[in-house]
């Protein structure tokens, strides 16, 4: 098999970029034409000669994009090992380095800020690859593929999250390019790649025995985003904050493959150990929001507020997600943990809806116990008919916070003793790899996984990491059980506190990573994984998080919602001339609605510089009390227009502009200029959010993959 290129060196002309790796000298080098962007293989040799300014190494090239005045070609200048994972080394991607194709760059607002976003959204990651491990598939799937084919052409395209910007090597993989027609499989070393999400990996023992304790989190490319500006599906039938998180052990872990050169399957697998099977068993899982189309409008309220469409409107994409579901993991146990009463109400009984629709002839059964009258709520078809391709869904409604109020966290455990039966036949997924066969790298299969859990609540986050991390734990117990290291009924965190404590945080840091990618800030309800209790100074770093949410969800979500639609490229800005900026980041609401956090701010600090400042023994106090007042009232005022009108106020996407929030805009400002204060002072001419704050909409693609 053709792995990517582990060295490669980037030498700089005034023409071109050449790409070449070091190790391989007999492999052609990759030329990118500078400004076109015309890719051709080349004969290293005899490009030797040529006139450069510069020799820089890379770890890989993550991509190539075009933004509206260049091309750019995204490197990674800076990758950090992390840890080996059945022999192959994976790294996380650390720093990297953004090429124009013009050699003389012109500046212009809108390019200068595109890059400000692709920049800001590559350094935090986290990304992750390996040269000669497939990260995108969980091991069952790699067990089920061709280990001969190129490692991008094995990448599971829901996880290959920089495939987009891979498009152009991959076209001319698939095409060839000026002067060179055909397929280009040459290219294949310099196509990596990689994920986003979470991983972990840690070489351990337990009670004496060594293993390697993995875990995996791989965010989805598709409706990819923030917290309040992704939810529900789309018309594909992706669904928002959609992960896969694969919990992986592995016992006898002596290989020590180094992986990623450009040569035969012995360079990515190499076996050291004597004696002993490896043992490999992994576990999968996933999230996604409620399938449904949905939305909650942002208007700098703490709970915005919830639209839901019809439902007959979103079953042709809830059959779309769930017939992907299925045919990837077999059964999916729908888990959804909202709230049964209040504004989370409606999107429980979409989702139900949702399950009536796709299932024939679902039988329904409720649980009710002193906390609450629907402690369980399960949907399911009947058991004694034949079963049509839907009819492996199987709804579970648990009413988490009724049932731990009061910090019972622990009462949690219900839900998987609901569930005992079906985790039972769920089994997961366990290979051997005998030492001295199948030097390639290839499994020899035992068991298979043969359903999936899939868990929600309203963000998938909080809730959602309890229960993931509680079935986690059951299935490794589990694990441990078949292996012989724990006798039948015992549970591993009660034989090894330190494993268990390196269990607890690793799920702890999994709920962290994928919290922040999606809200801004870490989980809540960490205190529950990290320490298996409630407590109140965990409650009172919920109360945190809960306020940065808010902050960030309103004022800095926007931007990083176009980072994500520009990166993945549901956004691609138009081809533009030099001077013929659009200024699609202008804010160009009316100046006086602009104005009033000012007004609010200044007036503030009036009022705070009139009680605090000196002053004269014989200072009449009427004139200041005056003032003061004044001023009082004044940023009382702003305040509470600001808050009035909360949806002129929110940071919102500027390159995807979601409807609901055009609408709402609309609204605002139409009710603005009916106030007998400030309405008249309001242009009546503004070009409103749809036509000019987001002149972009009429000139960008979205394009689905």
């Amino acid at each position: 098999m053709t792995l990517p290129f582990r060295d490669i060196n980037v030498q700089t002309a005034s023409d071109s970029y050449i790409f070449s790796s070091p190790s391989s000298p007999n492999a052609p080098a990759l030329t990118i034409d500078r400004p076109t962007g015309d890719i051709r293989l080349s004969d290293a040799s005899l490009l030797s000669g040529k006139r450069v300014s510069r020799v820089t190494s890379i770890a890989g090239i993550l991509g190539i994009i075009q933004l509206r005045l260049d091309k750019y070609i995204i490197v990674i200048t800076k990758a950090q090992p992390v840890g080996r994972l059945r022999g192959h080394q994976i790294y996380k991607v650390v720093s990297t380095d953004i090429l124009p194709l013009r050699e003389r760059q012109v500046h212009d607002p809108d390019e200068d800020r595109f890059l400000a976003l692709l920049k800001g959204f590559i350094k935090p990651g986290p990304m992750y690859f390996s040269y000669s491990l497939d990260l995108t598939n969980s091991f069952q799937r790699q067990a089920q593929h061709d280990a001969d084919s190129p490692l991008w052409k094995r990448a599971d395209d829901r996880f290959f999250w920089n495939r987009f910007i891979q498009s152009d090597l991959i076209e001319f993989r698939n095409r060839g390019g000026r002067g060179q027609p055909a397929p280009q499989p040459n290219i294949d070393p310099y196509i990596l790649p990689v994920i986003f999400g979470m991983l972990e990996i840690h070489p351990t023992n337990f009670k004496g025995t060594p293993l390697t304790l993995a875990l995996i989190t791989r965010r989805s490319r598709h409706r990819a985003g923030t917290r309040y500006f992704t939810r529900g599906l789309d018309d594909e039938g992706h669904a928002a904050n959609y992960n896969e998180t694969e919990q992986i052990l592995v016992l006898n872990d002596t290989s020590s493959g180094l992986g990623g050169s450009a040569g035969g399957a012995s360079a990515g697998w190499q076996k050291t150990g004597e004696g002993k099977e490896m043992q490999i068993m992994s576990y999968v899982q996933t999230r996604g929001s409620v399938p449904a189309y949905w939305a909650e409008v942002n208007t700098l309220k703490y709970t915005p507020k919830i639209q839901i469409r019809a439902i007959e409107a979103a079953y042709p994409a809830a059959k779309k997600h769930f017939d992907e579901q299925i045919s990837i993991y077999g059964d999916n146990y729908l888990v959804n943990l909202v709230n049964q009463k209040g504004r989370e109400q409606r999107v429980k009984e979409a989702y139900e809806q949702v399950v009536e629709m796709l299932i024939s002839r679902p039988q329904q059964h409720t649980q009710a116990d002193q906390r609450t009258d629907e402690k369980f709520h399960t949907i399911e078809t009947d058991a004694s008919s034949s079963r049509s391709h839907f009819d492996r869904l199987h709804y579970i409604y648990f009413d988490y916070h009724a049932e731990t109020k009061g910090m019972q966290m622990h009462r949690a455990q219900l839900l998987i003793d609901r569930m005992r039966d079906a985790l039972v036949a769920q089994q997961y997924f366990r290979a051997v790899d005998m030492p001295g066969s199948r030097i390639d790298g290839r499994l020899e299969v035992r068991s298979l996984q043969t359903s999936v859990v899939r868990t929600n609540c309203m963000d998938c986050l909080d809730r959602t990491n309890v229960v993931q991390s509680m079935l986690a734990r059951w299935t490794l117990d589990r694990m441990f059980i078949d292996l012989g290291l724990l006798a039948r009924g015992s549970r591993f965190q009660d034989e090894d506190p330190a494993f268990e404590l390196m269990f607890r945080n690793m799920w702890a840091d999994n709920a962290d990573v994928v919290s922040t990618s999606y809200s801004g800030t870490g989980a809540m309800k960490t205190d529950v994984t990290r320490t298996g209790k409630r407590t109140r100074a965990g409650a009172m770093q919920d109360g945190k998080v809960a306020v940065m949410r808010f902050c960030l969800n309103n004022f800095m979500d926007g931007p990083r919602q176009d980072a994500f639609d520009l990166f993945l490229g549901v956004y691609q800005p138009s081809a533009g001339g030099i001077g013929s900026s659009n200024l699609i980041f202008a804010d160009r609401r009316p100046v006086l609605i602009q104005a009033v956090p000012y007004i609010a701010a200044f007036g503030l600090f009036l009022v705070l510089m009139g009680m605090y400042s000196p002053r004269l023994p014989d200072a009449a106090v009427w004139p200041m009390r005056l003032f003061i007042l004044f001023w009082t009232v004044v940023t009382a005022w702003s305040v509470w227009f600001i808050l009035s009108n909360g949806m002129l106020y929110v940071n919102w996407p500027k390159l995807n502009p979601r409807p609901w929030a055009t609408e709402g805009y609309h609204e605002t400002i139409s009710r603005v200029r009916k106030d007998k204060i400030l309405g008249p002072l309001v242009a009546r001419h503004e070009r409103g959010l749809s036509v000019a704050r987001y002149i972009n909409a009429e000139e960008g693609k979205k394009r689905i993959e």
